[in-house]
């Protein structure tokens, strides 16, 4: 047995975006056992994984989660964080292993001095650098979301009016430049004539709350309420999610699910757009203002934009993203039109 040990500490969709690492190495190393290494409030999104034989969590004391590790007696080390502190544990296992490249340098001449000389490759592809010393190549089969039976979708647990069909709105983020304003929100989401489920965290309770008082029983508040793999269920049973670059866009992309990507102060060209096999990709359609000197402003964020005007959110058009929604869904539920 050989026993393969991948770190990603945090967090959700970055999570989701080593799957396929995981599975490519369970499935091309001979008597390969997939140890993964997690903050605990994110194990949960690999509980049901049958490509990972077992999780272990990052303790508060890097030494500790090390001396656990070290009982497992790994063979072979795959940093897919690139941290400090993803580092040092390597370190202390004293085992032989790689990573991948980040590609700061490049993200940071693009944000600093619109230089861009970033390769057109998704970061999952980039991960494969981290397993080439294994022989382990990509399968093409983009990413992997498994859920345990005790969460798959249950119709119960929306009103009556969403149980027929919906469209998943994800209007969360961790950071506000990377979050669709709330009035854009509101139109998009009156334009639309299909019920609506706002999904998102318990810090987006209050913002899904001012939308469903805007629009109406048409859209239904999920915000908060939900596990993150009963959230996953959620966006598993949409007909069309429309969502900000956020964890959930990975995971409705490892569903195959049809995407309408908004994006923000972070470009798609940092290599973390929805990560599709070949096949599904006409069905991710990503929004973006292009041209604008002020972006991208972050590789990850700010809680506001730093020229005041937001411009690239504020410039996307509700008309054109609802015009795009109802393509796609007539073209994949032809018997559901939307108008």
């Amino acid at each position: 047995m050989k026993k393969i040990l991948i770190i990603r500490f945090s967090s959700i969709g970055d999570i989701v975006l080593t799957t396929p690492v995981a599975r490519c190495v369970k499935q091309q190393v001979a008597d390969a056992e997939i140890h993964y290494c997690t903050k605990r409030q994110y194990s949960e999104v690999l509980r049901a994984n049958p490509y990972i034989d077992k999780v272990h969590h990052l303790d508060s004391s890097l030494w500790k989660t090390a001396q656990q590790l070290r009982k497992e007696n790994v063979d072979f080390v795959v940093d897919l964080h690139k941290s400090l502190r993803s580092r040092l544990l390597k370190l202390l296992l004293c085992k032989p292993g790689d990573t991948f490249s980040k590609l700061n340098l490049k993200k940071w001449l693009l944000v600093r001095f619109r230089i861009n000389l970033l390769p057109d490759v998704h970061i999952v592809d980039r991960y494969f650098g981290a397993v080439k010393k294994l022989k382990v190549v990509t399968d093409g089969l983009g990413l992997d979301y498994f859920l345990p039976k005790q969460d798959e979708f249950d119709p119960a647990w929306l009103p009556v009016l969403h149980r027929q069909g919906y469209i998943g709105f994800v209007i969360g983020g961790r950071h506000r430049t990377k979050i669709f304003p709330t009035a854009k929100v509101i139109e998009v989401c009156r334009l639309l004539d299909r019920p609506i489920v706002l999904l998102g965290g318990k810090d987006d309770v209050a913002m899904a709350e001012e939308i469903c008082l805007a629009v109406g029983k048409k859209v239904y508040n999920a915000c908060g309420q939900f596990s993150i793999n009963k959230s996953a269920s959620l966006v598993n049973n949409a007909n069309l999610i429309i969502t900000n670059d956020t964890g959930l866009m990975h995971i409705a992309a490892a569903f195959g699910k049809k995407i309408i990507s908004l994006w923000g102060n972070t470009v798609p060209v940092f290599g973390m757009y929805p990560y599709t096999a070949e096949q599904q990709k006409s069905q991710s359609v990503i929004f973006e203002i292009t041209g604008l000197r002020c972006r991208p402003c972050s590789k990850i964020g700010f809680d506001k934009c730093p020229e005041s005007h937001f411009d690239c959110m504020n410039k996307i058009g509700s008309e054109q993203l609802v015009s795009e929604a109802i393509r796609l869904i007539n073209t994949y539920y032809p018997g559901y039109t939307l108008t």
